[in-house]
């Protein structure tokens, strides 16, 4: 039943308001494996946070250490080619 579900649910729409183009990301599809795999539902917003958390966490403390916001969209401007450097190495 899930997988039918969410494999169609760009097309599902209200009746009021005509269908927008859907873009699915991975959190459509948890919540379908999590159920299959018998988590309990009240569990499914934590486990959405502490998987983001390190990331939360990483925009903060370069926040607080360059005194700027970050932004989701930025161009990158560090060095364009660099070379490999084995972990043993480093």
């Amino acid at each position: 039943f899930f997988f039918w579900l969410t494999r169609d649910s760009p097309n599902l729409h209200s009746p009021i308001r005509p269908p927008a183009p859907s873009c699915n990301n991975v959190d459509l599809y948890s919540g379908c494996i999590y159920t299959a795999m018998g988590i309990p539902t009240d569990l499914f917003t934590p486990i959405f946070a502490v998987s983001r958390v390190a990331g939360w966490t990483a925009h903060i403390l370069e926040q607080l250490e360059n005194n700027r916001i970050i932004r989701p969209i930025a161009e990158y401007v560090g060095p364009e080619k660099r070379e490999y450097v084995p972990i043993d190495q480093r």
